[in-house]
């Protein structure tokens, strides 16, 4: 979510306790509760808007439980992460760490609060990081709001040690330019060492710390065993000609909201607000820009990206309106707001991205609900291209692109809007594959799991994923 514009100023609405010694958290320990299902009613994709929270879906999808929120993390939700048993996910006040071992009835572990949108999230063998984009007094958990034009207000990444899923503790703090939007974790090739690359926008003559043209991103190298060692080593220019300028239509690119990285490939792929990139990243502290794309006449906001396995496509999403708007309507169309497919050909240096076609969902939402497409990853289906993707109150959308040039939707799940009457935020922020489900993290309603039981993705059960941050993707089935 981009928050048009983003803000650097929010009221936090959780006090976590004071650092003391090593930095620390307030952690929650919740007893396991029982789920609640709400009852589903699988239709065909019509242009019949459900009514309010009613469920509908394609036969071939279903909500096996939902966790609602609870307070003190009734904020809105973001971004998940994964590793073994173990479902992290994100909050603007913390994050909620799931025991997913029976993915029918999922069981809170714990719930730490640390307030600083977005809390983008990921995980790397004993440590979870956080991205706080929100100017924070200081960078513990009991931080306040305040504004970024102090020269002493923090945004940037926390490192917390998760050896005891129970207990995270928080352990380390690195300040960066512009503060974090997203980060994406890129593993260095030692074994020894993961870098942190992270993006973040919006410059301004009076942030001390977030200066223009701010056309970088910033990348901190964390030894693995020693996290408090976690420090930026460099903030590579991406945008020597200042990027694109923007338009009526299109944002102009003040540095990146989103990069996937293929470690696998020694690939990357930025979604730069008004630019799309691919990048050589051999060399982890020097990732190079080797193709550039623009789309002035359809996209407003390069949010994010998504290879195919093989590396050879990658998906671009367009957060027009923010993720605020109600964009999935026969006024926006079908190719604003969406899903931009691209071929990559060439090698070496000589690889272009080249455009194919748009997907966006074929169902037309309320005009009270924010629609736009949004976070997903790969479904690991061998042999075709398939992915899983949440698009706000637009739902959960389950699309093949294998054929660059006519992708389509093969099954969906979504709830009807919030209210009828007024534009209320809601929706599915997050929606990804891992290990035989499909998790949610909706934003108003609470952490979602789904099973799809498609002939089409049948091969995917025979993959198992031991860590899977989607903006770090891995390779499976030895890729083809």
């Amino acid at each position: 979510m981009i928050g048009l514009p983003k803000p650097r100023l929010r009221q936090a609405r959780i006090v976590a306790v004071a650092a003391a010694g090593l930095l620390t958290a307030s952690v929650l320990v919740a007893p396991p509760s029982s789920a609640q299902v709400t009852s589903q009613a699988p239709t065909a994709a019509t242009n019949t808007i459900p009514g309010v929270d009613e469920i509908v879906s394609s036969p071939n999808i279903r909500l096996v439980t939902n966790l609602p929120k609870v307070a003190p993390l009734d904020a809105t939700n973001s971004d998940l992460a994964f590793q073994g048993k173990y479902a992290f996910a994100g909050n603007y006040n913390g994050f909620v760490v799931y025991d997913v071992s029976r993915p029918s009835s999922p069981q809170v572990v714990s719930r730490v609060l640390c307030p600083g949108s977005q809390n983008d999230i990921s995980v790397y063998g004993d440590l979870l990081f956080l991205s706080t984009d929100s100017s924070r007094s200081d960078d513990s958990c009991n931080s306040t709001a305040q504004g970024a034009d102090v020269k002493e207000s923090w945004e940037g990444i926390k490192i917390f040690d998760i050896r005891d899923k129970a207990n995270p503790r928080y352990v380390k703090s690195v300040e960066t330019a512009c503060g974090s939007h997203t980060h994406t974790l890129v593993p260095g090739k030692d074994k020894k060492t993961v870098y942190v690359y992270v993006s973040s926008y919006s410059p301004r003559a009076n942030f001390p710390d977030c200066q223009p043209p701010h056309d970088s991103i910033s990348i901190i190298k964390v030894p693995v065993k020693t996290p408090t060692k976690a420090a930026v080593v460099a903030t590579p220019n991406l945008f020597p000609d200042g990027g694109f300028e923007g338009s009526e239509t299109g944002s102009a690119t003040t540095g990146c909201h989103d990069i996937t990285a293929y470690p696998s490939k020694d690939l990357a792929a930025g979604a730069c607000m008004g630019d799309g990139i691919l990048m050589d990243i051999r060399n982890r502290e020097a990732p190079r820009v080797i193709n550039r794309v623009r789309d002035t006449t359809n996209f407003a906001f390069w949010h994010s990206a998504t290879f195919n396995n093989s590396g050879t496509k990658v998906v671009f999403t367009d957060e027009l309106g923010g993720g605020g708007a109600a964009t999935c309507n026969e006024e926006v169309g079908p190719n604003r707001g969406a899903d931009a497919i691209y071929d990559i050909t060439g090698r070496g240096d000589h690889r272009k991205m080249v455009f194919r076609s748009y997907f966006k969902i074929p169902r037309t939402n309320a005009d009270t609900e924010n629609c736009v497409a949004h976070n997903g990853s790969l479904i690991p289906v061998l042999g075709r291209d398939i992915m899983v993707q949440a698009w706000y109150q637009g739902g959960i959308s389950v699309w093949d692109f294998t054929d660059s040039r006519n992708p389509k939707e093969i099954a969906f799940w979504e709830r009807g809007p919030i209210s009828n009457e007024q534009m209320i935020g809601g929706g599915s922020w997050s929606a990804y594959y891992y290990n035989g489900y499909i998790y949610s993290n909706d934003i108003a309603k609470g952490f979602d799991v789904l099973k799809l039981s498609d002939w089409r993705t049948w091969t995917a059960e025979l993959v198992r994923y031991q860590e899977l941050n989607v903006q770090t993707q891995p390779t499976y089935l030895g890729g083809w």
